[in-house]
């Protein structure tokens, strides 16, 4: 494990000139790499996203704070559907994961595309195997499950460092 600090804003008071700096400190447990990055260039590519959207910021804003709301949605039916499988539980898995990869592929959002797509590639891989070895499989989800939640941590940390 390694431990990293983000300084998500600081700010001077014009009164008293003292400096606030806001600062996260997280712990990261992951051997992919993409998953320990944290700017905000690896979250999000800003100058791609405002292009996206014409280059009306409230609108981009607008459109990220969605994001979050459909990712928080997905994840929510992920954990669920880990931790009481049913029928099809590697389908439901893959199918959520590939709503987060494409509205966030549309907003130039990296690092969460790129967590949701390996997660819905491992589900996939576990729903097209035999069913008697597909709960084989379920540690390798989990653990692409992990990296899409530390994504949409730092993602939630981005948003709150523009305002959003």
């Amino acid at each position: 494990p390694t431990s990293a600090r983000i300084i998500l804003s600081s700010h001077r008071d014009s009164h008293t000139g003292c400096v606030f700096v806001l600062c996260v400190y997280r712990t990261y447990i992951s051997q992919s790499p993409i998953m320990a990055a944290t700017s905000s260039s690896e979250v999000i590519d800003w100058d791609e996203a405002m292009e996206q959207c014409g280059d009306d910021e409230e609108f981009l804003r607008e459109l990220l704070a969605d994001l979050r709301d459909e990712t928080d949605q997905q994840v929510m039916k992920i954990e669920e559907t880990i931790r009481n499988p049913s029928e099809a539980p590697f389908h439901r898995i893959m199918r959520a994961s590939h709503v987060i990869k494409g509205a966030a592929s549309n907003l130039m959002c990296a690092q969460l595309r790129h967590a949701a797509m390996e997660l819905e590639q491992v589900a996939s891989q576990a729903n097209d195997v035999d069913p008697s070895m597909a709960q084989q499989l379920m540690g390798n989800v989990q653990a692409r499950y992990m990296d899409l939640k530390r994504a949409v941590e730092n993602y939630h940390s981005f948003l709150y460092s523009i305002g959003v």
